[in-house]
């Protein structure tokens, strides 16, 4: 006798119902009806085919230095696998993003480690610092004993930093120190539980961390290094990103090389000693190494554990590209191993765009839902971003120095222009002499000869010891003349307190002339001020330039202290504001959140100027101290990841608060940038379009980089609002980006403001060296206290230049999949959100369209919430029958008897029905049952089936369920 349930006859009519509705014969109450089924494309950012394959890259994005984390099923809540992959984010904040996938192939970012990396003037865009080129560096994140460990490495915030959690996606990240720097750290657990830091550049170090991580307990130096491994074609250049595992008795070590005239590559090492020639019995590098992978340009980043049935394991590579103007962009690459190395891609070879199988099977609802995860996105700005523990970051705000008035405006070098018999207190550094010169002084009697250099730090130097004073400003200058060697050189005023060379003021000379060399700089307040120097150098090259052995004078050398003026951090400055920006959104340095706010006007963003843009921030990262423009100076420009190959970005922006001297707009951007922005002057409000490309001068004049280019401006008159639009291209031609700005006064008629504008491509000198972006900003260049609101950010793949009629099939899908489904399936807050995101979608298909942005905006919005709908749906209330059939004879004839035994927990009324016959009884209580002896009749009947129909009210609705019961042939004859 089987028993099988069937589907009530209300769960057939609303299939049903689906399926004429998906066919477009059922209306869809005032919305288009369907052409096709629901049927969303994945994200902006996966490359995620649908078909059970995926491309690589796999996401379109900037994702550099990847580190990525199983935490098997046996270990978390979820009882499956899942994976966190940590990143670069340099000078953005918050930094150092955790993303989140199960398939390994779609992410979305879930978390921060921090929120600010440090509070100084540095990564606060404050006092003329910054951290473009620098900040975060190269994470690692592992997982260890129920704790999640963050490991990265920080070029110009003290060094190295420490971060631990127990909740990945929502915890509070406890932060250490570590005291210096560790290049590119990888964090690793030895079987014993001892953690290491793996790090270094040209050779691989390794720290022991002490067993409570609070810090370092011991050095490891150069473990092995490049140079053990001369000759072999895969090794050179680079030779850094080290990531540590430990596979089938070996540790492995991942690394990314560049050998003269080859692409990058990476090259594995593998040794049974996990410290090699530390634990090795005569002290020999027991390492060897092997090429596993040069094939355009993948390299370095994380192997990739996945779990197989049986208790095996597979191993993939997790490896970026150079995709720029996008960035760096991630790859998975199936591994397969031969004789204990592996070989990624097929038979080594990675072609960009090529497909592989995804490693990880889901369900169908599952995939659905993956395939929509992003880590770009459009937002309304409704501050309905959920709260992360990053949000609420306590730092301790340092009480500003005291200053002696008396060591202000006064000269502070002893014997500045050489007038004394003798060069002291001036001492020399690196080799050079020094001594006086009196045949051709600037000024007075003589001058200081510098000789017998080499290298490009030798020169003079004096100690400022107790003179010099933290947080003021100093206007330092030195008048340099040369007459034999390169036709010009830039020589450098610097400060050396022991953690580097930190770069005053610089200068270009042309040789023979007398020329000074002028700038201003803010002693940071954690400079060690007792054991301060001074010196003169020119800029460090590898290999040495040919300035490093140029004979030179000096003279009039002068450092002064400036009245002080400094900006000191506020605890306003930090502390929360109320306004929770979704986790696709990282700020350009720090922001300061006294000037931005989502709460200030419901649904808008406010950018509030807060400070003047000055024409005197540098990169403290070039040697050659090139001059920011004030784009980049600009403090609060909010910004996401650009996607490729197109994107097309739209918002509507409120100027009517603005004050002369304000620019304020929507940018691509990196150090080359392209804008749309809104400049008001005497009054008046202008948009135009503003492009900055290379070549990148040392000394600019800003306002002139950023004038309008010519053809592209329009007077605004008495428009308070404007629609603004940018599209970029990255694949016309590949390697650069050209981006078309467009303008409306009604979101709905458009007009292209110019031609395209560009080339934008890498910058050689890694000042940013990270993707370009998309911005919105506002800055101020006459007063502060002028705001602008913008009202979303609406994101496309379409450009308007594609010449496409504008598509609303997905959003018709969407909204009228949407409609078919009932709210008692689904858990109460998924059923809340996807309703608000299907009433956004409804009501913009109410009204017209201008642009694709408009309408792929909505419906990715809802596409999601009904990809997450998919796998919260809750099994269909089923009334519970065990129902049995079996036939018998009483005399000659053949009696059926059919059972149905209530295992609901509800009462329930019964019908049994046969061929002979039915039987309706009520009200049948839980653990009782319904029965009727049907007489067929008949001496004789072949086998069949009887239908039992259980009707209850369960959970506040009437649910009905079928169940079939074989009976026998019986003969009674």
């Amino acid at each position: 006798m089987s028993v099988s349930p069937r589907p009530s006859p209300r769960r057939t009519a609303i299939a049903t119902a689906g399926a004429l509705l998906c066919a477009g014969l059922v209306s869809t109450g005032g919305v288009a009806a369907a052409d096709n089924a629901w049927s969303p494309k994945p994200s902006y950012t996966s490359t995620d085919k649908g078909d059970g394959t995926y491309t690589v890259p796999i996401l379109n994005s900037d994702v550099p230095d990847i580190s990525v984390e199983r935490v098997p099923a046996a270990e978390n809540k979820e009882h499956r696998d899942v994976y966190y992959m940590i990143s670069t984010t340099m000078h953005l904040s918050p930094g150092a993003p955790v993303m989140k996938s199960y398939d390994l192939v779609n992410w979305e970012i879930v978390n921060y480690v921090f929120d600010r990396a440090d509070i100084g003037d540095a990564f606060s865009l404050r006092n003329g610092q910054n951290s473009y080129g620098q900040g975060q560096w190269a994470s690692s994140l592992r997982y260890h004993d129920g704790r999640f460990y963050a490991v990265f490495n920080t070029n110009n915030l003290g060094g190295a930093y420490l971060y631990s959690t127990d909740d990945v996606e929502n915890g509070k990240w406890k932060r250490t120190p570590l005291g210096r720097g560790l290049h590119d750290p990888s964090l690793f657990f030895d079987d014993d539980g001892t953690a290491y830091i793996f790090y270094g550049s040209g050779s691989t170090s390794a720290v022991r961390l002490k067993s409570d991580m609070s810090g370092i307990d011991k050095d490891f130096p150069s473990i092995f290094a490049a140079s053990d491994y001369a000759g072999k074609p895969f090794i050179g250049g680079l030779f850094e990103g080290a990531q540590v595992f430990h596979i089938n008795g070996y540790y492995y070590v991942v690394i990314i090389t560049w050998p003269s005239g080859q692409g990058r590559q990476v090259v594995m090492f593998r040794s049974k000693d996990l410290l090699g020639r530390y634990t090795s019995v005569d002290g020999t590098n027991t390492y060897e190494a092997r090429g596993v992978l040069n094939s355009n340009g993948f390299a370095q980043g994380s192997l990739v554990p996945i779990s197989r049935d049986g208790g095996g394991t597979d191993w993939y590579g997790m490896f970026f590209r150079d995709n720029f103007p996008i960035g760096r962009t991630p790859a998975l690459i199936p591994a397969t191993w031969q004789d204990g190395w592996p070989v990624f891609g097929n038979n080594g070879v990675v072609p960009v765009g090529g497909a592989f199988a995804k490693p990880i099977t889901l369900s169908p609802e599952e995939e659905r839902l993956e395939q929509q995860k992003s880590i770009v996105a459009s937002d309304d700005f409704a501050n309905d971003a959920p709260h992360k523990a990053y949000m609420d970051e306590d730092w301790t705000i340092p009480q500003p120095p005291a200053y002696d008035p008396s060591l202000i405006g006064v000269e502070l070098l002893q014997n500045p222009g050489f007038e004394s018999d003798a060069v002291s207190p001036w001492g020399t550094q690196y080799g050079a002499t020094i001594s006086r010169d009196t045949t051709g002084p600037a000024a007075g009697s003589a001058a200081l000869k510098v000789s017998t250099r080499t290298l490009n730090g030798s020169g003079p130097n004096q100690y400022l010891n107790g003179k010099v004073q933290r947080g003021v400003t100093y206007t330092v200058s030195a008048k340099v003349r040369y007459t034999s060697g390169p036709s010009s050189i830039r020589f450098n005023l610097v400060a050396d307190w022991g953690t580097g060379v930190q770069t005053m003021a610089s200068g270009n000379v042309p040789m023979g002339q007398w020329t000074t060399v002028t700038g201003q700089y803010t002693v940071p307040t954690t400079a060690n001020v007792d054991n301060f120097k001074f010196a003169v150098e020119t800029p460090w090259g590898n290999p040495q330039p040919a300035s490093s052995s140029v004979e030179y004078l000096i003279d009039d050398v002068s450092v002064v202290g400036q009245p002080v003026t400094t900006e000191y951090p506020a605890k306003e400055e930090i502390t929360p504001n109320g306004s929770r920006l979704a986790p696709v959104w990282e700020w350009n340095h720090a922001p300061d959140n006294r000037y931005w706010s989502l709460t200030d006007r419901d649904g808008w963003l406010r950018l509030t100027t807060g400070k003047v843009v000055t024409g005197k921030y540098v990169y403290t990262k070039l040697s050659n101290r090139d001059e920011l423009t004030w784009f980049e100076e600009a403090r609060n420009t909010l910004s996401q990841r650009t996607f490729g190959p197109r994107q097309s970005v739209e918002t509507r922006m409120d100027v009517s608060a603005m004050k002369n001297g304000d620019v304020a707009g929507l940018a691509a951007y990196n150090r080359g940038f392209s804008y749309i922005a809104v400049k008001r002057a005497d009054g008046q409000n202008t948009l135009g379009v503003v492009n900055r490309g290379q070549p990148f001068a040392v000394d600019i004049d800003q306002a002139a980089i950023e004038n309008f280019v010519p053809g592209t401006t329009v007077p605004l008159g008495d428009a308070s609002q404007v629609y603004v639009k940018a599209d970029l291209d990255f694949a016309s031609p590949a390697g650069q980006l050209w981006t078309t700005f467009y303008y409306s006064l009604d979101g709905l008629k458009w007009t292209q403001l110019g031609g395209r504008v560009g080339p934008q491509a890498l910058d050689g000198s890694l000042s940013h060296f990270m993707g370009h972006r998309v911005g919105l900003f506002d800055y101020a260049t006459k007063e502060t206290g002028g705001h602008v609101d913008f009202d979303y950010y609406k994101l496309s793949d379409t450009l308007t230049a594609q010449n496409k009629p504008l598509d609303t099939s997905a959003l018709d899908a969407a909204v009228a999949y949407a409609e078919t489904l009932d709210k008692r399936d689904y858990p109460a807050d998924a059923w809340s959100a996807t309703q608000a995101a299907l009433a956004d979608a409804k009501a913009a298909r109410a009204g017209q369209f201008g642009t694709q942005n408009q309408i792929d905006a909505p419906e990715r919005a809802l596409s999601y919430q009904l990809a997450r709908l998919g796998t919260l749906k809750a099994a269909s209330p089923e009334v519970k029958l065990t129902v049995t059939a079996a036939s018998r004879c009483i005399g000659t004839s053949v009696y059926l008897a059919v059972t149905a035994v209530n295992d609901s927990d509800v009462p329930a009324t019964v019908t049994l029905t046969t061929p002979y016959g039915s039987k309706t009884v009520a009200d049948v209580a839980p653990g009782k049952q319904a029965y009727q002896s049907f007489n067929t009749r008949a001496g004789q009947i072949g086998a069949g089936k009887a239908t039992v129909a259980g009707t209850a009210t369960i959970g506040g609705r009437q649910v009905t369920t079928s169940y079939d019961a074989a009976y026998p042939a019986a003969d009674c004859r």
